[in-house]
């Protein structure tokens, strides 16, 4: 259904005098029982241009009102030690941390779902342009961006059309902007068949001195709008699209999706940081959702004033747009920024020097209210606060799925296995060549992972880095995980999974964890089994920061994603930062030398359930995930950064999906150096069989490669800091052999691994 046409002579006068005539609120996202809540703010009916602001602001995309009361947990379970190196928290474009010798760093997560799926290139091209702002307007230069990517059955024909739009939107938009993409993760099932889920991440630092937030202070201070023009792409799209479900028959709305030129917001990158540079700005605000509607009200609402606004200044693409459409108009690369009078030639001399359109729409006012004029006549006279801020807060009903208890007692346990060697090598091929376990090269191969010349972890490891200071060798490393067959499972419990094994893919490169950002996927708030899930996973979250001790900054939530009734699985995506003193430190993910000892560490439980195993070999999804330890996963993390900062851990990489035999087989690919291995003392100290020593994917675990000459050191290391080890191989040759079982030859693995995902979507399809 597309967006209607709604009358731009209506103005707030004529609203006063015309009380009952019928306004299209449903057709633009609105409830009946939010109408009649506007109606009562305003004390009178809304004129056409204020229905459209608070219909985009007040949709679940833009308002959070569904989420409201369960992001707070957030909020209210910190520390003094999550807040010691917090600068700007959530309530902002982007959280802000101190990573010391006066940097900062401000990163974000954030969705952008169903454009994605109408239009995969352009939906996934401007989810990267859009985070990217976030991180401009707290006056950072961006320098890595990543992406958590879902998308249907491998083998649908429509995810081909799918996979190929998203990856080749992420790599055009990310590419030409000069951003390397340091990692992510991709993910099939059919769950997501007419879902995709694009979370896109984008990192920034600064100086602690440059640090920006975005509000309208100082009475008589100009309100300019900079960047792009503005047209008709994009009206109401992740504002309203992204506030309702698809129906079996397609979307049920159907807005224009945005339009992205990654070359424009380049400029406006450089144009930003110039601005910022020379002191030419009190603070900038992006436009993405909601466009004005959002810039206007947010920075209005954040300022000690109000607003007044001449809307016919804007400059246009398309000159026929309405009022209306002009505040709803989504399209990209567009900022907004509060300048002082007296510093107003200052600003439009340096966005003339990089050719950027402006134009200066109004002043900060003492009014405490947001005005905007279209032509001469009111069209928006509104508390900014209640478009912005005070919007509806519901308490969606909430109600224990009744099909989880059968679930969750449908353990992988009493599925049979392998009882010889040879069908456990099988069964170890097959999860490597699985769509979720393959190398994901197809994908990474395209998007520029060393652009800028400071990358210094990237795919295949289990986290990106990038250094932040030439001198020091400063860096930071980050890493975004989520598993929606977990969070299915048990959404609390799923949720600290996903928190835990992102922390740990940051610790195994040898950084140090420090905060948290995330993108929240669930299916329709309406739905009470969808909100029990949703608070489950909430409170993991919140109880596993609490208890890691690092701070969530900010991140997302996408509602809605579910096709008719269907939802996806709960899926919690998790982006943990990590800050490492010296990139010089890092670790890799594979060993690169013979003779070095392999240390599993850690404890290994016979926990199949939900994992790779079960769902690829037997095609089964029930029982309880993993239990979560996360006094284990900081002393693994400890252990890790001091063996980093010793030098003594030649190659780290973390045991999550597919287990034990999945990671040595990925730490042999990664530079070509085979292993001998033995599991038959694991067996013994672990009590448990050969599958699940292969396969089990217990957390808190790690296998690492070590010098012989460090090995003492190493041993001592561990003791001290209680972490269970166990020598359990040797880097040697080319071929992975695990003794008295099986040998998979390196051309072997590499086939088998590396093939997938070209012989499914064939070759690379240009853009």
């Amino acid at each position: 259904m597309s967006t209607p046409k709604i009358s731009a002579a209506d103005t707030v006068s004529n609203a006063a005098a015309t009380p009952d005539i019928e306004q299209p609120y449903a057709a633009l996202g609105l409830k009946h029982d939010e109408y009649l809540a506007i109606r009562e703010i305003l004390g009178r009916r809304p004129t056409s241009g204020e229905l459209a602001m608070y219909s985009v602001m007040w949709s679940e995309h833009c308002s959070y009102k569904s989420s409201k009361i369960y992001l707070r947990q957030f909020g209210d379970k910190t520390t003094p030690k999550m807040r010691e190196n917090l600068m700007v928290g959530m309530g902002e474009n982007a959280g802000v941390v101190d990573v010391g010798q006066g940097w900062a760093v401000t990163f974000k997560i954030e969705s952008h779902n169903h454009p994605s799926y109408i239009e995969p290139f352009q939906g996934a091209a401007t989810g990267v342009g859009g985070i990217v702002r976030d991180i401009i307007s707290m006056g950072a230069r961006p320098v890595a961006v990543m992406d958590a990517l879902r998308f249907g059955a491998i083998e649908d024909p429509d995810t081909a059309r799918v996979v190929h739009g998203v990856v080749a939107g992420i790599s055009f938009y990310g590419n030409c902007l000069g951003l390397p993409n340091i990692g992510g993760e991709t993910w099939f099932d059919s769950v997501y068949q007419a879902n995709p889920l694009v979370n896109a991440l984008a990192v920034g630092v600064l100086r602690h001195e440059d640090l920006h937030l975005a509000n309208a202070r100082g009475v008589g201070n100009k309100v300019v709008l900079f960047g792009a023009r503005t047209g008709g792409d994009g009206i109401g799209g992740a504002s309203i699209l992204a506030s309702d479900s698809f129906s079996e028959g397609g979307p049920t709305k159907r807005p224009a999706v945005q339009v992205g030129d990654p070359f424009a917001e380049k400029v406006l990158i450089e144009c930003c940081l110039e601005l910022f540079a020379n002191d030419l700005v009190e603070g900038i605000q992006d436009l993405g959702a909601a466009g004005i509607s959002c810039a206007t009200s947010e920075l209005a609402s954040n300022g000690d004033g109000g607003m007044f606004i001449e809307l016919e200044k804007v400059l246009l693409r398309d000159p026929t747009l309405t009022a209306e459409e002009i505040l709803m108009s989504e399209s990209q690369e567009r900022m907004m920024a509060i300048v002082t009078p007296d510093k107003l030639a200052g600003f439009l001399a340096v966005v003339e020097k990089w050719d950027v359109e402006t134009s200066v729409l109004g002043e900060v006012t003492d009014t405490g209210r947001l005005i905007i004029n279209w032509h001469g006549e009111q069209i928006v006279n509104v508390l900014p606060r209640t478009v912005a801020v005070d919007g509806p807060v519901y308490e969606r009903p909430v109600s224990y799925p009744a099909w989880i208890d059968a679930l969750q007692a449908d353990s992988a346990s009493s599925l049979p296995r392998a009882s010889v060697p040879l069908d456990l090598r099988a069964e170890a091929l097959a999860l490597l060549g699985s769509g979720n376990l393959a190398s994901k090269d197809w994908i990474t191969n395209q998007y520029d992972r060393y652009v800028m010349g400071n990358t210094a972890l990237s795919f295949p490891d289990d986290g990106g880095m990038v250094r932040i200071d030439e001198e020091s060798g400063l860096g930071f490393a980050v890493a975004t995980d989520a598993n929606g067959r977990y969070a299915y499972l048990d959404p609390y419990r799923g949720a600290q999974l996903a928190l835990a094994e992102a922390f740990r893919n940051v610790a195994v490169t040898g950084a140090t964890p420090v905060a948290v950002s995330d993108c929240l996927n669930f299916g329709s708030p309406e739905n009470p089994e969808v909100m029990w899930q949703f608070s489950k996973a909430v409170e993991g979250l919140a109880d596993g920061c609490l208890e890691l001790e690092i701070p969530v900054t900010g991140g997302n939530v996408s509602f809605y994603n579910q096709t008719g009734d269907v939802p996806i699985h709960p899926t919690p995506v998790v982006a943990v930062l990590g800050v490492i003193d010296d990139v010089a430190d890092r670790i890799p993910s594979g060993w690169q030398d013979e003779g070095n000892n392999i240390y599993l560490l850690g404890t290994t439980r016979d926990e199949l359930d939900g994992s790779a195993w079960a769902g690829v070999i037997h095609s089964h999804l029930g029982g309880r995930p993993p239990i979560v330890d996360f006094a284990a996963e900081q002393a693994l993390a400890g252990l890790i950064r001091s063996g980093s900062e010793q030098n003594i851990i030649a190659s780290a990489h973390d045991l999550s999906d597919g287990g034990l035999i999945q990671a040595v087989s990925e730490s042999v690919l990664r530079f070509g150096v085979g292993a001998r291995l033995w599991i038959t003392e694991l067996m013994a100290r672990d009590d448990i069989d050969a599958t699940a020593a292969f396969f089990s994917e217990s957390g808190a675990r790690m296998i690492v490669s070590v010098p012989r000459e460090d090995d003492v050191r190493f041993i001592g290391l561990c003791e001290g800091r209680g972490v269970p080890f166990l020598r359990v191989g040797v880097t040697d040759g080319t071929d992975l052999e695990v003794q008295d079982q099986f040998t998979l030859t390196l051309e072997e693995l590499r086939e088998t691994h590396r093939g997938t995902l070209a012989r499914h979507f064939g070759p690379v399809v240009g853009y």
